[in-house]
């Protein structure tokens, strides 16, 4: 598609704006590296001027947060509104429940989203975004706290918010100092800080993390086995007394039908467990096994592992004593559940 000429005869601005001629300040790889390197570098020292801001607002703040009651709710336009949804992200899986509100969106109906109990961090670093500006009013009328991350603590923004985190003023790293770059760079950092003293006065610890990634590698080795261990219902459980054919039939019958029987004496406590392949080489001998008591044709030492031990604990025992089933027992010795290394396999520890 070709655009008309524009009033001096040449092309349209529009036409050309994304072939400009190339900078003649960068005629040269060499000058490419040094010009990404400046900047790095102007990131890197919004970063390091923003440090002594974090004074009595970010204890207040880390406070609000800890404290909140609700939900905290982060709001910002364009590229803020970018680095607050990646706030809200890294709160919520650090066990702080967060969610993000577009503030534009905010007037047509998600402001509905917000509850007294909340607490809202807006992000701006002018301070004075229109959208941004509009919505805080609002907020207030709901009866919300209001934390603000900005770069101009005399802002209407800032003016109206109940606790003010400064990022100082920013250089922008972009070439015309238009695109927010340093500063968003600088709004990053001031969330992380927040969420991550958060976390750290909430005693937020491994297991928690797993918990809410249990996709992750993290999450998959801090699996305790009472996460994937299939629970009594699952499990074959038999007296003794019963015969080998019992046994089999119950294995049989068994939801998800488990390859092994945990056998139990009179008081519940394990004393053997029977697999398939106890069955296939008690067939080698004869049918006539199957009509023994299964504590004739168990085997007498089976492998257990307590509840609260490591998924990964479990695998290990599996591999070290080429088994395929690993039985689940409480304090008392009684059989619990039952690990199979199909289910090791079906959650990723494998």
């Amino acid at each position: 598609m070709e655009f008309p000429p524009n009033a001096t005869g040449g092309t349209s601005v529009l036409s050309g704006h994304r072939r400009k001629n190339t900078s003649p300040g960068l005629t040269s790889p060499a000058a490419i590296i040094e010009h990404g390197q400046t900047v790095v570098e102007n990131e890197i020292r919004a970063l390091r001027q923003m440090v002594p801001l974090l004074g009595d607002s970010f204890v207040e703040a880390v406070h609000l947060v800890s404290s909140c009651k609700g939900r905290i709710v982060v709001t910002g336009m364009g590229k803020a509104g970018l680095i607050g949804e990646k706030l809200s992200a890294t709160l919520a899986s650090t066990g702080t429940p967060s969610l993000c509100l577009h503030p534009a969106e905010a007037f047509h109906g998600d402001l509905g989203k917000v509850i007294p109990d909340d607490l809202v961090v807006v992000l701006s670093n002018s301070g004075e975004t229109e959208e941004i500006v509009r919505l805080i009013p609002r907020v207030k009328q709901l009866g919300s706290l209001i934390i603000a991350i900005t770069g101009k603590i005399e802002s209407t923004m800032a003016k109206h918010s109940d606790v003010v985190l400064s990022i100082g003023k920013i250089l922008e790293a972009c070439p015309i100092g238009l695109a927010p770059t340093a500063s968003t760079t600088a709004m990053l950092g001031m969330g992380d800080a927040l969420a991550m003293t958060v976390a750290k006065l909430r005693n937020f610890g491994p297991e928690e993390y797993a918990f809410y990634h249990p996709g992750g590698d993290l999450g998959r080795r801090l699996l305790k086995v009472r996460d994937i261990m299939r629970k009594l219902d699952e499990t074959t459980i038999v007296p003794g007394s019963l015969t080998a054919r019992e046994t089999v039939i119950s294995m049989n019958r068994t939801p998800r039908r488990p390859g092994a029987a945990a056998v139990k004496d009179e008081e519940g406590r394990l004393i053997g467990i029977f697999t398939d392949g106890d069955l296939a080489r008690g067939l080698e001998h004869g049918p006539d096994f199957l009509e023994l008591p299964v504590s004739k044709v168990m085997g007498t030492d089976p492998k257990t592992i307590s509840p609260d031990r490591l998924a990964s604990e479990a695998l290990k025992t599996l591999r070290e004593h080429n088994i395929d089933q690993l039985l689940v027992t409480n304090a008392d010795h009684q059989p619990i559940g039952l690990v199979d290394v199909q289910d090791l396999i079906g959650v990723g520890v494998v």
